[in-house]
This record gives structure tokens, sequence and C-alpha cells, in this order.
């Protein structure tokens, strides 16, 4: 049996939304974009058109601590001391173009990113931990690597 399949979005529990939109929007240049009325509060990060909501890759999930009814009941409980890193999930990762753009980017906003090539894959990869501890893993083609910067 043959299942069509591709990532839709992931999404973060916070208590700081403002610093999660922050690094969403400077490091990876997320945009906010419309996002349902679901009971409790949150942001829907988007790369590209927000008219597909399929373009909303990062979904922020904020956690009102005198308001967590509305949280509870749509996606179940959490206990706050659970939120720091990514928990069972090891990392998130997108393909992506422009390395030397984003190492200098990177360096612009005092973000140290760890870097390692996969060559039997083809790939370099940058990984970045965003405000919640959550792995961002950035795969560029292995010869924007080898390619020095203009």
């Amino acid at each position: 049996m043959h299942v069509g399949l591709t990532l839709n979005h992931f999404s973060i529990r916070t208590l700081d939304m403002a610093a999660t939109r922050d690094f969403y929007e400077r490091v990876l240049q997320l945009t906010v974009g419309p996002r349902p009325p679901f009971p409790f509060p949150g942001l829907w990060m988007y790369r590209g058109d927000h008219g597909d909501y399929a373009n909303a890759v990062v979904h922020i999930i904020g956690m009102d601590p005198n308001d967590p009814v509305g949280l509870r009941k749509y996606l179940g409980d959490r206990d706050v001391s659970s939120l720091r890193g990514s928990g069972a999930v090891d990392h998130v990762a997108f393909f992506a173009t422009g390395l030397a753009q984003m190492r200098e980017h990177l360096r612009s906003e005092g973000i140290e990113a760890r870097e390692r090539t996969v060559p039997a894959l083809g790939l370099h990869q940058l990984f970045l931990d965003d405000p919640n501890g959550v792995v961002v893993e950035l795969n560029y083609p292995a010869a924007e690597h080898a390619t020095p910067a203009a």
C-alpha cells in the first residue's frame, strides 16, 4: 500500500510566543499569517503565500497559565516542565538554498550554527536552536558549501 505523505507543519508549545515568533521571523524569515480562531493563543508562521494554509509550516501554540482551559480541551494538557527542547522529537528539518547568505545572516543575528556535511546525500547541514530548545536543521546542496562566497 502506498500512502502519499508530505510534512505539513510542526507545532511548538511555548510560554514565550514573542521570542519564538521573533526567532522564526528573523532567522528563517517566515511571516505571520492567518490562523483559525482556536480557543487558545497562537500564531501560524508562513513560508510563501498567506492564501494557502499549506504554507503555514510552523504553528506556535501559546500557553496562557492564567487561562489554560481552551488549549487543554483542544490539544490536551502538557506539563510546562516538559516544554524545553524537542522531547521525543529530535529536530525538524527544511531543505534550503542560499548557504552563504544564511551564514552571513546568522552571524549578523549572533546565532551560532553547528555545521555538518553528508557526502552520501550531497547535503551540507546547519543546526540551530530556537528559543524553546527545538533543534532546526537546514539542508543545503553540498555544492554550496564547496563554492566560496562571492
